[in-house]
């Protein structure tokens, strides 16, 4: 049973204090909703609030021109705890937020929350800014996705990826057609300028790798559509999902990984297809020209405008956009880890990340949705080891797989106990620390050799080497029984 706990200050600027607050600034109160997600497992979110007044350095802050500039200006001044929230409430005459917007986020953990409409209507904005900046049921039960019924879960709950110590990501250039296009792309300057900032703020999350590769006369296995009215090939949705099989065939990255691949493919048409254009399901073309598979990657089409005259010399020179795939490849990232953004009331404003790439409050999301997701993945494992050792009357086990599980066990109580405080950050690192030990001992090659070693082949092995040493014993026996009853039946000689 789950308690996630998230330290929340409210900070009431001058003027923004609601007439109906119950008791005098400054004070502590705790709302509690409870998340149900099967019937044997419930999650009780806790939201410790402190209510109190800015201080001089933040009404400083607050004087800023631009919600922007104050929240740059208020983020030293904040509670930069992973997990906390800070809202801070501005008067409802402040021109501090836009005409129209009610509840602005910012790239960090704190909100600008426009007063007024007496603390129902505030408390309303704070559920709902709440929902938006920690977690909400939908995220937690696609992070707890195998132990949900199928029929509660939302459409995109498994597109996910699953939660990892480790992810491999390979970015792939797909030119088929080489005697045509000479395709050059700049991927290390692409991945360090605009990849490598939003691995940095994951580090935290997971261990990452980065590699690519071009593939020549590899081609997408599925023969597009000629349109006659665009003088374009189309590929319909129906066909995509047979698009990524013969791909994957040829990329080789999974083989070997012990992590997860996300694959980021660059198709370039050949020329007999060219120019190429991805239909959703309605029968119009995609913008991006770009698709996603859940938990595996994305693929993007990228066509070259034809040569200006029919005698230009092949190959053709092209010089890949990279800001442009750039752009469709982050935008898949965060889909598959689950950073898309969900649908807000018209009266909040998200601010961008950046070239961060994503915001704190949604490293923060994603850490509570691992965390949670771990501590699963801890149960499910030691659960299914009970199990072998139950089956297995005679399996060993010997002193380091027995630490190992004592270790998962100790580290699992120990991420609940730091959820239910509020303290985000060493949770996390207590759920990595209960999976690896966990998967080691599972894993332990002591506990394989004897998976393989029923009793029928026992008697497999042994029957081989006893018989022949049995056969004489027995057919002895087997005789002295038999003179032993002779002897019983022969009369007794009487003198």
């Amino acid at each position: 049973q789950f308690q996630l706990t998230v330290p929340i200050t409210v900070a009431f600027a001058p003027g923004s204090v609601p007439g109906d607050l119950p008791r005098p600034l400054p004070f502590r109160d705790v709302q509690e909703m409870e998340i149900s997600v099967n019937p044997r497992t419930s999650i009780t979110s806790r939201y410790e609030m402190l209510y109190r007044s800015t201080t001089a350095q933040e009404e400083l802050a607050l004087d800023a021109a631009t919600a922007r500039e104050a929240d740059a200006a208020l983020r030293p001044l904040q509670d930069a705890s992973l997990g906390s929230l800070t809202v801070y409430v501005v008067p409802e005459t402040s021109s501090l937020l836009p005409q129209g917007i009610s509840v602005y986020v910012g790239k960090h953990r704190s909100a600008l929350v426009r007063a007024g409409g007496g603390l129902a209507a505030f408390h309303t904005r704070l559920r709902q800014l709440t929902q938006v900046m920690s977690f909400t049921a939908s995220s937690i039960a696609a992070a707890l996705s195998d132990r949900v019924p199928d029929g509660q879960l939302g459409p995109d709950a498994r597109r996910h990826l699953k939660s990892s110590l480790g992810y491999e990501i390979t970015f792939s250039l797909l030119n088929p057609d080489p005697k045509s296009h000479a395709v050059d792309w700049d991927i290390e300057d692409a991945v360090n300028r605009y990849v490598q900032p939003v691995l940095d703020k994951l580090s935290l999350v997971a261990n990452f790798s980065v590699d690519s590769q071009i593939l020549y006369y590899a081609v997408l296995g599925v023969t597009p559509r000629f349109d006659k009215e665009s003088s374009s090939f189309l590929l319909s949705a129906h066909s995509l999902p047979h698009v990524i099989n013969p791909v994957e065939a040829r990329l080789g990255s999974s083989a070997a990984s012990l992590y997860p691949v996300l694959n980021f493919l660059l198709y370039v048409p050949e020329r007999s297809h060219s120019p190429l254009y991805i239909q959703d399901k309605d029968g119009a073309p995609v913008s991006t020209n770009a698709f996603h598979s859940p938990r595996w990657g994305g693929i993007m089409v990228y066509n070259v405008e034809a040569p200006a005259s029919p005698q230009a010399s092949l190959p053709l020179h092209v010089d890949v956009d990279m800001v442009r795939v750039m752009e469709v490849f982050l935008a898949q990232l965060r889909l598959l880890f689950g950073l898309s953004r969900e649908e807000l009331p018209p009266e909040f404003l998200v601010e961008s990340p950046g070239n961060e790439g994503l915001a704190d409050w949604e490293l923060d999301r994603l850490l509570w949705a691992h965390t949670v997701e771990n501590i699963a993945t801890v149960s499910t494992t030691l659960t299914s080891l009970a199990q072998l050792l139950g089956k297995i009357g005679n399996i060993v086990i010997k002193d380091d797989v027995a630490s190992e599980v004592y270790r998962a066990v100790a580290s699992a109580q120990n991420t609940m106990a730091e959820l239910a405080t509020g303290h985000l950050h060493s949770a996390f690192q207590a759920s990595k620390e209960a999976v690896t030990s966990s998967e080691r001992a599972f894993f332990d090659p002591s506990l394989l050799h004897l998976l393989y070693f029923p009793d029928d082949q026992k008697f497999a092995i042994y029957i081989p080497l006893f018989l022949p040493m049995a056969v004489p014993i027995l057919l002895s026996l087997a005789k002295i029984v038999r003179e032993t009853r002779q002897h019983k039946k022969e009369p007794t000689k009487m003198d």
